[in-house]
């Protein structure tokens, strides 16, 4: 009997016989012949029917089924350039597993109802291979840690304090008690560094932003990472390696993935480091010199990240920006305590930040004004506090966002693309 195969393995034996397990992708039928294309996770086959070539069953089921109907079928491989992939299985047997209902998506429909049914609308060419290129960076991502000397690990979702102000968190009721859904792991990483030195985690993160921005996401994948003895540079260094290797391994191992979606691998592949370095006060000028004006001590936001990165070929860090407007864990530049030692990485052609990283306060008594600066309760953070009290050093961390790398590297219209579920302000089901 014949085990199943991939369309893929099918490919590359021209004249063998095979059996197929998968979807209806499209159908035509006329006369003696019908031609149905079929799915699998591997991509798309051409199946030639021919009422004379099969029995009596075949001919029917091939007759009976319909768009996305789940099928087996048994068949020669051949070459034929008429074909959609230049191959086509000479079916011999022909089954339907389940006859699907009338498909409810057809050409040319609505982003809204391509959300409202994102449970079928995932099963599309374009998001299965957006899916796959997402599979294939966790893949790089952990192997860069992995072969950078990181432990993973796995820190709470549940949680008391905010990694920043406890602002734009997801409050829950924890068996009668206020607790948030977290919007950083880092003071759980920082808390592992002395017993691990250098970790990182990839894990869902929440933020309750009321953004409407192509890049804003409630809920999303976070990779954060925290390392002893590492300074401000050495941190830095760390991102743009990362960053240059997994659009390295991507350029180069799912070249077909990418010439599906459409993008540019030989850019992809071209991102080098080191990365350009703006400090915020260039930022500031640059903008004004764009037509942008903004006041000392206002952020940079997503309108003037596009307008900072728009003609860049590679990300761009923006660093020494002032103490007053960054978090209050971030350290102070003993050099120039007006500024932190932190730096955020802009994707290029406008896509917008995607990491933000810095030296932590690392010294007790630093710690505790900075707590008091921003108004925060230091009985929420005692265990934070400790870590300054036991064997602390100097360390350095950052987050990824990883939707949002992904949304840059296949240059994605939105973010909502780069996740299979997306969830945003307006948006919670299916």
């Amino acid at each position: 009997m014949l085990q199943f195969s991939h369309i893929e393995d099918a490919k590359k034996n021209p004249g063998a016989e095979v059996r197929l397990a998968g979807w209806v992708y499209r159908k035509r039928q006329s006369g003696g012949v019908a031609f149905v294309v079929m799915r699998d996770s591997t991509g798309i086959m051409q199946l030639a029917v021919k009422k004379d070539r099969v029995d009596a069953d075949s001919w029917k089921a091939v007759t009976d089924t319909t768009i996305e109907s789940s099928i087996v079928v048994d068949g020669v491989v051949k070459q034929d350039s008429r074909a959609p992939t230049g191959f086509e299985i000479d079916a011999r047997k022909f089954s339907n597993t389940h006859v699907a209902e009338p498909f409810p998506i057809t050409e040319y429909q609505s982003t809204e109802l391509l959300l409202d049914k994102r449970h079928l609308w995932i099963r599309s060419q374009r998001m299965t291979n957006i899916l796959k290129a997402r599979s294939a960076l966790f893949a790089y991502l952990r192997a860069f840690f992995a072969e950078s000397r990181f432990w993973e690990v796995t820190p709470p979702v549940i949680t008391i304090a905010g990694g920043e102000s406890g602002a734009d968190m997801f409050d829950i009721d924890f068996f009668g008690r206020k607790a948030y859904l977290t919007q950083s792991s880092q003071l759980y990483l920082e808390a592992m560094v002395p017993s691990l030195e250098k970790v990182y985690d990839l894990m869902p993160s929440f933020r309750a932003e009321k953004s409407r921005t192509v890049k804003h996401l409630a809920e999303y994948w976070h990779l954060e990472a925290e390392a002893a003895y590492y300074a401000n540079e050495d941190n830095m260094k760390l991102q743009e390696d990362m960053v240059a290797y997994v659009c390295r391994r991507m350029a180069t191992e799912q070249a077909a993935l990418l010439d599906e979606l459409g993008v540019d691998r030989k850019a992809l592949g071209n991102v080098t480091t080191p990365f350009k370095r703006l400090t915020y006060a260039d930022a500031l000028k640059k903008l004004d010199e764009r037509g942008v004006h903004k006041e000392w001590l206002d952020d940079i936001g997503a309108d003037d990240e596009k307008v900072l990165t728009e003609t860049e070929d590679k990300p761009v860090f923006i660093h020494k920006w002032p103490l007053k407007i960054k978090a209050f864990y971030m350290r102070a530049d003993p050099s120039d305590p007006e500024f932190a030692l932190c730096a955020d990485l802009q994707a290029p052609h406008g896509h917008g930040e995607i990491i933000g990283g810095s030296e932590r306060v690392y010294d007790y008594k630093e710690l505790i004004e900075r707590l008091k600066t921003y108004g925060l309760n230091e009985k929420d953070y005692y265990w934070y506090v400790d870590l300054r009290r036991y064997g602390s050093v100097p360390h350095s961390g950052f987050g990824l966002g990883v939707e949002r790398l992904l949304k840059w590297m296949l240059n994605l219209d939105h973010i909502r693309d780069a996740i299979p579920f997306p969830r945003m302000i307006n948006r919670v089901e299916p």
